[in-house]
C-alpha cells in the first residue's frame, strides 16, 4: 500500500491519501483523543505523541500536530494508516455525529440554495486542502450564515480570509438574502 501526502494551507496539518475510500458518506472530525473513541484509526493516531486532531474525508485523512516536527511523527502516522487499511478494520463504530442545524422553517428555500452552493462550489475546494465546511444555521433576520470548519480548515491561518473573501462573497452573489458568514465551533 502506498500512501501519498500533501501539504495543506495550514502548516500544522498534513493530508494523507491512502488511495482508497476513507469515508463512504460525510466526514468525521476529531479534535481530542476523547472524541476519537468511536474510531479505531483516530484512536491509533491520537496515541502518537504530538497529534492534536484527526479528520476523515472521502479519500483522505488529515492529521493536525502540535509542537513537534513532521519528520518525527510522519512515519508513525503512515504506519498507523497503513496498518488500519491493511487489516480492513472499520473506520467508525456506532458513534453518532452531531448534525444540528438551526434555521427558521420559513427560510427553508434559502437554506437549500446555501447548502447547494456549499456542496457544489465550496466543499470540493476545501476538501482538496484537507478539510470540510458544514452548514450549521441561517438567521434570516440578519442574513447570517453559520458554518463549522473542520479538518485542516479548523485553525488554519487563512480560514478567516476563506470565509470572508471567498465563501461570504460567493453566497452573497448567488443568494441575495445572505449578508454575512460566521464560523462556529459546534
Amino acid at each position: 500500500m502506498f500512501i501519498q501526502t500533501e501539504t495543506t494551507p495550514n502548516p500544522q496539518t498534513l493530508k494523507f491519501l491512502p488511495g482508497r475510500t476513507v469515508m463512504d458518506v460525510g466526514t468525521a472530525d476529531f479534535r481530542t483523543a476523547e472524541a476519537a473513541q468511536g474510531s479505531v484509526l483516530a484512536r491509533a493516531l491520537f496515541q502518537i505523541d504530538g497529534v492534536t486532531g484527526v479528520f476523515f474525508g472521502e479519500d483522505f485523512v488529515s492529521v493536525t500536530k502540535g509542537d513537534v516536527q513532521w519528520a518525527h511523527i510522519k512515519p508513525m502516522i503512515l504506519g498507523a494508516i497503513m496498518e488500519h487499511f491493511t487489516l480492513g478494520l472499520p473506520l467508525i463504530g456506532e458513534a453518532s455525529a452531531s448534525s444540528a442545524e438551526d434555521f427558521d422553517p420559513a427560510d427553508a428555500e434559502i437554506v437549500e440554495q446555501i447548502k447547494e452552493l456549499l456542496d457544489t462550489r465550496v466543499r470540493p475546494s476545501v476538501a482538496r486542502d484537507g478539510g470540510d465546511i458544514i452548514f450549521r444555521g441561517f438567521e434570516g433576520k440578519s442574513g447570517t450564515v453559520f458554518l463549522k470548519l473542520q479538518g485542516a480548515c479548523a485553525g488554519c491561518p487563512s480560514s478567516t480570509a476563506t470565509l470572508k473573501n471567498g465563501i461570504e462573497n460567493l453566497l452573497k452573489h448567488y443568494v441575495p438574502e445572505v449578508n454575512a458568514v460566521e464560523s462556529v465551533a459546534a
